[in-house]
């Protein structure tokens, strides 16, 4: 009886030292492997996880060195995945990677040969061109990945620039992954929170810049990030990929790293990099190469490639790795935020453990209302976005489409009725108010109205001067029922002849979609510095005023933030009609300020005297805005009458 105890035990004594696995790689200095001692047949281990957060390691047998593949000095380790990761195949999310010999790191698993291999072939960045990432300054790279670079279809004329990016991207950025060539492993952007909708709305623009839209989710509470594989009843709220208002769908409610961050991030363990936080979520997946307690070394391949950056760090909790030859990927949620990203480069991204990052909070409140304008619902999202100039705007603009997009009174001969204001660190404050019926365009509604907030971030972030400082933003939604849109028909002044001071009664007649003509009355005071002559009293919609904002903006190249932040306040809402007095006088335009009814004289000696340090624009008349009449429609159209001062 001992005797067959003593042979059991030695049998699994061997089974275990045969099969067992490897201890994980832990946090700390490593000593590498020097790139010129590989040979091909040499065998290696990487790291990573494919369920939970605890890292596996998969087999790798180096086929060689790539020289010069991904740049003038830039070697590439080809290398043949085994184990599990021969099933799933190079899946998205294993960026990053660690690879050992001998308990030396050599690199990290960052690209893959071709599409339908049926194996798992998989290109490995040499560590030291990651620790490169350590030494580099504030500059900036030249191919960054980020909105304003993907492709647009030429020939089609939509409104608001930032909307038709969307609406008319492309697959193009497919056509590199079809033929067999190393390209970088696709970057899961997980998305929380997000309709099906949002998602294939904007899965073309993102696709173009080589990213990988999955349905993701954000554990339910802190505690739940740092536990392992086990707590499936956490994991299994997040997988539904829904957030619930008021924050209890994501863990990640705030940029400031959680307790036990010290901790986190071992080699081989998922990392994310977070682009929303909140009741709805975005974030970048990929795996920590290195980790010397401090700074984190990840995916052996950039994420935008736009350099020195601060974005929120977070753990991951992978669900599931997707096997496939064509798109294999991890699915998984993103979890507690330990840090924040610092670089984002070539060869791979940087971050420190600890820090926190820079992000706006933006509440929106959603109100559908009835045919009887009653309010029949409403909702309140909270939620973070990442600071940059390039994609601050963009997130804005998929945020607030995927605010209106999830409610149930969604439809699509609906009108969007929007208040929004822009707070800053200095105290200077923004309000704008837009109405935005579906109109014959090719495009939505509600991706209109999301690209013209969108516009606004862009002119904030690209002014040259200064990088705003957004204290908060706060929207308001109404979605109201029927295509509120009203041209301007005609208009009727009770006296053709005036005095300055004197009131005259007013009629201006409007033509809605689809309803009775409107007759809106009202009173109008001749100002009592009218000059005698005759006069052009203009009724008008927002653009045909906001034009001349426009004609500034196009002409001066150099407004600063404290400009562009008076230019955006001086623009008109559409949900007006506007009644100004149009005078055969010049007006100058310096910057955000305007000068009225200058006389020629005058007006030639100010233009060189301002253009030194201003942009200055000439108009041949002055337009001075009356009054504002509010509707519930969009106004469109222009009509002018003409009215004679004694």
């Amino acid at each position: 009886m001992m005797r067959i105890s003593l042979l059991a035990t030695l049998a699994m004594l061997n089974a275990f030292l045969v099969y067992g696995q490897a201890e994980a790689p832990r946090a700390g200095a490593v000593e590498t492997y020097p790139l010129e001692n590989l040979r091909p047949g040499m065998q290696a281990t990487a790291w990573t996880v494919f369920t939970g957060s605890q890292a596996e390691e998969v087999p790798i047998e180096i086929i060689g060195v790539w020289k010069n593949a991904w740049g003038p000095r830039q070697h590439i380790i080809l290398g043949k995945m085994g184990g599990k990761a021969a099933i799933t195949n190079v899946a998205g999310g294993m960026s990053g990677s660690p690879v050992y010999i001998d308990g030396k790191l050599v690199g990290a698993v960052s690209l893959r040969l071709s599409v339908f291999s049926p194996d798992a072939i998989c290109g490995i960045t040499p560590i030291d061109q990651m620790l490169e990432i350590n030494e580099f300054d504030e500059s900036q790279p030249p191919a960054a990945k980020s909105p304003d670079k993907a492709n647009t279809t030429a020939g089609l004329t939509l409104p608001d620039g930032f909307a038709s990016k969307v609406f008319t991207a492309g697959s193009d950025g497919w056509s590199a992954l079809a033929g067999a060539q190393l390209t970088p492993i696709e970057t899961p952007l997980s998305f929380s929170g997000f309709t099906e909708d949002t998602l294939n709305t904007f899965t073309p623009l993102l696709r173009q810049m080589g990213l990988n839209p999955v349905r993701g989710g954000a554990t339910l509470g802190a505690s739940a990030a740092s536990t392992s594989a086990g707590t499936a009843s956490a994991v299994g709220t997040a997988a539904s990929g829904t957030a619930t208002s008021g924050g209890g769908g994501a863990a990640m409610n705030s940029a400031r790293p959680v307790d036990g961050w010290q901790k986190a991030l071992p080699p081989g363990s998922p990392v994310a990099g977070v682009l929303v936080s909140g009741d709805m979520s975005m974030s970048g997946l990929g795996t920590v190469t290195h980790n010397d307690g401090k700074r984190v070394l990840a995916f052996g391949h950039s994420f935008f490639n736009l350099g020195p950056v601060s974005m929120p760090m977070a753990q991951g909790d992978v669900l599931m790795v997707l096997a496939s030859q064509f798109q294999p990927n991890k699915i998984a949620n993103a979890t507690d935020v330990v840090g924040v990203l610092k670089q984002d480069r070539h060869s791979g991204i940087m971050g420190v453990l600890g820090e926190s990052a820079e992000m706006v909070p933006v509440t929106v409140k959603v109100r559908s209302f009835t045919e009887a304008n009653q309010k029949r619902s409403e909702k309140d999202l909270n939620f973070q976005v990442f600071v940059h100039q390039k994609w601050t705007p963009v997130l804005m603009m998929l945020t607030l489409f995927n605010s209106i997009n999830g409610l149930n009174e969604f439809m699509d001969e609906a009108t969007y009725r929007f208040e929004g204001s822009i707070e800053f660190e200095n105290n200077q404050k923004i309000q704008l108010s837009t109405i935005r019926p579906q109109q014959d365009v090719p495009m939505p509604a509600h991706l209109v109205l999301a690209g013209w907030w969108a516009d606004k971030f862009n002119q904030l972030f690209q002014n040259p001067i200064a990088l705003p400082r957004v204290r908060n933003v706060s929207m308001t939604v109404d979605l109201l029922p029927q295509r509120r849109v009203a041209a301007i028909e005609n208009a009727w002044i009770d006296k053709s002849e005036v005095s300055p001071g004197d009131t005259v009664n007013v009629k201006v007649f409007l033509r809605p979609y689809r309803g009775e003509r409107i007759q809106h009355n009202f009173t109008m005071r001749i100002p009592p510095q009218m000059p005698p002559g005759e006069h052009r009293v203009l009724f008008s919609d927002a653009e045909t005023l906001n034009r001349q904002q426009l004609l500034v903006r196009s002409a001066n190249k150099h407004l600063g933030l404290d400009q562009t932040v008076s230019l955006l306040n001086q623009e008109r809402s559409n949900a007006k009609l506007y009644v100004s007095w149009v005078q055969a006088a010049p007006s100058l335009f310096a910057e955000d300020k305007v000068l009225p009814r200058l006389p020629n004289s005058v007006l030639n000696v100010m233009n060189p005297a301002l253009a030194p340090t201003r942009s200055t624009v000439n108009l041949s008349q002055t337009i001075e805005e009356a009054q504002a009449i509010p509707f519930d429609y969009m106004i469109d159209g222009s009509l002018a009458l003409r009215l004679k001062v004694n």
